[in-house]
C-alpha cells in the first residue's frame, strides 16, 4: 500500500512539471531580425521617418500588456550603449508581422549601424539587422570659407589657412555652430572631379589649386557645402594676406575662458591688439580673453604676410532709464526699462534682496520703497548676467506749506516734527534770515537760506525741555520773534 501512494505521488510531479515544461515552452517568443525598408537613413529636420518590418512567433505568447522595443547601436554596430528610437504602446502590436517607423536622434553619424527588436512581456529580442548607414543633416545648407573671398595666396615656401566662417557674413548658416559636426576638405580636379584631401575643421594649403569643403555625412547626399576657393602661391610684389582662426568661434564666451588664435605657419610672428604690438605674442598662437581686433603678421621668409580679426567676447552692456536714486511721493509709482544688447535676454526683478514673483519682463513698474536691482542674463551659447541696481524712497517735500511759526519740535528721528519748518515765505528763496539764539543769548544758527532743516546736529540736551528763541527778518517786512521749545 505504501509503495503504491509513493508510485502516484512521483506520477503526479512528473505530469506537474510536465505542464510547467509546456507551459513555459508556449509562453517563449522569438522575434525574427528586423527587416529594413531602406538602405541608408539620411535625416534631417524636415524628413526623419524609417519604416521597419519584423515578424514574431507565436503570437499567442504575445501579453496584453506587452511593448516592442527598437534599439539603435552605435555606429560600429555595438550595442552596449543602445538608443531606443522606437516604443510601442502597451498591446497595440498583437499581430505578425509587424510594421514600425523608428526615427533617428540628432547625433547620428556613421556608416555600421544596427537595430534589434525586443519585446517586454514575454521579454525576447531578435538578432541585429543587416549594418546600414545613417547621419542626421543638422546642418544642410551651403555656408561659407574664406569670407567668401573667391581667391587667396601664399607666400614662397609658406602656406594659407582655409577656415570655416563662423559666423559670416549674411545668413550664413555656419556649420561650426554644431559641434558634433566633421568636415571634409576637397581640391578640385576639374568641374566633375575633386580628390578627398583630410578631415578637419581647416586646412593649410601650399600647393595652388582649387579647394572647398563638405560636411562630413558619410555615403549621405547633403547641401552643406563651401564656396571654392582658388589658392595661389604669390609673387615677390604682391601683398599676401594670412587667415586668424579663433577656435571658440566668433564671437566667443569670454566666460568659458580665453579663445585661441592661429594662423598659417611661418618663420615668425607678431600679434597685435588695436594696432600695438602685443609683448611677448611672436607664436603662431595666440590666446586672447578680450574683444578688439587682433592682427598678425606672419613671416614666410620670402615675404610677410598680415591677418585681421574683431574679435567679440559675447559680452553685452545694459542700462535702466533711471537714475541710482530716486524719490517718489506715496501712492505715486516709477516705471523702469531696461536696455541692452544681450542675446535672448531673460530678466528677474528684486526688491530687498528678495525675488519679486513674475517680474521677468524688461520693464517694471514701481510702487514700493526700497532697494531694488534687475538681473540681465543673457542666454545663447554665452550664458552670462549683470546687475543693474537703484534706490526708491520716499519723497519728502522740504518746504511744505505751513500756516504758523512752530514753537515745538521733537528731534528724535522718528520722522515727525524732528525740524523746525516755518512757512514758505520765510524759506530759502525769500532773503529771509534766520537766526537761532541759546536759553542764553548766545547765537546758535544763522542763515539766509534757511532749508527747514535745524537742528542738523544733536543738541546735548541736559534737561527734559530746552527752550531756544528765534528772529525771522524778511526782506522789506517786519521781523517775527518767539521761541521754540525742545522736547527731548
Amino acid at each position: 500500500m505504501g509503495k503504491t501512494t509513493i508510485q502516484n505521488y512521483l506520477y503526479l510531479l512528473a505530469g506537474f512539471f510536465m505542464v510547467l515544461s509546456i507551459g513555459e515552452i508556449q509562453a517563449q517568443v522569438v522575434i525574427g531580425a528586423p527587416n529594413l525598408q531602406f538602405t541608408q537613413a539620411c535625416a534631417n529636420e524636415t524628413f526623419n521617418t524609417y519604416t521597419v518590418n519584423f515578424v514574431f512567433s507565436p503570437e499567442s505568447g504575445i501579453e496584453t500588456s506587452n511593448q516592442f522595443i527598437v534599439e539603435m547601436s552605435d555606429p560600429e554596430g555595438d550595442f552596449t550603449n543602445s538608443e531606443i528610437v522606437f516604443t510601442s504602446i502597451p498591446g497595440a502590436i498583437n499581430t505578425s508581422p509587424a510594421s514600425v517607423d523608428i526615427s533617428l536622434p540628432i547625433t547620428t553619424a556613421g556608416e555600421g549601424y544596427k537595430i534589434k527588436i525586443r519585446s517586454t512581456f514575454p521579454e525576447a529580442s531578435s538578432t541585429s539587422s543587416e549594418s546600414f548607414s545613417a547621419y542626421y543633416k543638422i546642418q544642410d545648407s551651403p555656408f561659407t570659407i574664406n569670407n567668401l573671398n573667391a581667391t587667396a595666396s601664399f607666400c614662397p615656401g609658406g602656406s594659407y589657412l582655409l577656415t570655416i566662417d563662423n559666423p559670416g557674413t549674411g545668413n550664413n548658416d555656419s556649420p561650426l555652430n554644431y559641434p558634433s559636426l566633421t568636415f571634409n576638405w576637397f581640391k578640385e580636379i576639374n568641374p566633375t572631379t575633386s580628390v578627398f584631401i583630410t578631415q578637419s575643421p581647416t586646412l593649410s594649403v601650399s600647393e595652388e589649386g582649387k579647394y572647398f569643403v563638405e560636411t562630413n555625412y558619410g555615403t549621405c547626399t547633403s547641401n552643406s557645402f563651401s564656396n571654392r576657393v582658388v589658392v595661389s602661391e604669390a609673387t615677390s610684389d604682391e601683398e599676401v594676406y594670412a587667415t586668424i582662426e579663433s577656435s571658440s568661434g566668433n564671437p566667443f564666451c569670454a566666460a568659458d575662458g580665453p579663445t585661441t588664435l592661429s594662423t598659417a605657419l611661418g618663420d615668425g610672428y607678431q600679434w597685435y591688439l588695436d594696432g600695438t604690438p602685443i609683448s611677448g605674442a611672436t607664436d603662431q598662437t595666440f590666446e586672447a580673453s578680450n574683444s578688439g581686433a587682433y592682427s598678425v603678421i606672419v613671416n614666410f621668409g620670402s615675404c610677410e604676410a598680415t591677418g585681421n580679426i574683431e574679435l567679440d567676447t559675447g559680452a553685452f552692456t545694459s542700462s535702466i532709464d533711471v537714475p541710482e536714486v530716486n524719490m517718489i511721493e506715496a501712492g505715486e509709482s516709477l516705471n523702469v526699462t531696461v536696455t541692452t544688447t544681450a542675446i535672448n535676454p531673460e530678466y528677474q526683478w528684486v526688491l530687498n534682496s528678495e525675488v519679486i514673483p513674475n517680474a521677468t519682463e524688461s520693464t517694471f513698474n514701481v510702487t514700493d520703497f526700497g532697494n531694488y536691482s534687475v538681473i540681465i542674463s543673457q542666454t545663447n551659447n554665452c550664458n552670462t548676467s549683470t546687475v543693474l541696481v537703484f534706490l526708491v524712497e520716499e519723497f519728502i517735500d522740504p518746504f511744505p506749506e505751513v500756516e504758523h511759526i512752530p514753537n515745538l519740535i521733537s528731534p528724535n528721528g522718528d520722522g515727525i516734527n524732528d525740524t523746525w519748518v516755518i512757512p514758505a515765505a520765510y524759506v530759502s528763496g525769500s532773503n529771509t534770515e534766520v537766526i537761532i539764539y541759546s536759553s542764553q543769548g548766545k547765537k546758535v544758527f544763522n542763515t539766509n537760506d534757511y532749508l527747514n532743516n535745524w537742528p542738523e546736529d544733536d543738541l546735548n540736551l541736559s534737561s527734559v525741555n530746552q527752550v531756544f528763541y528765534y528772529m525771522i527778518i524778511p526782506q522789506d517786512l517786519e521781523p517775527k520773534k518767539g521761541s521754540i521749545t525742545i522736547v527731548k
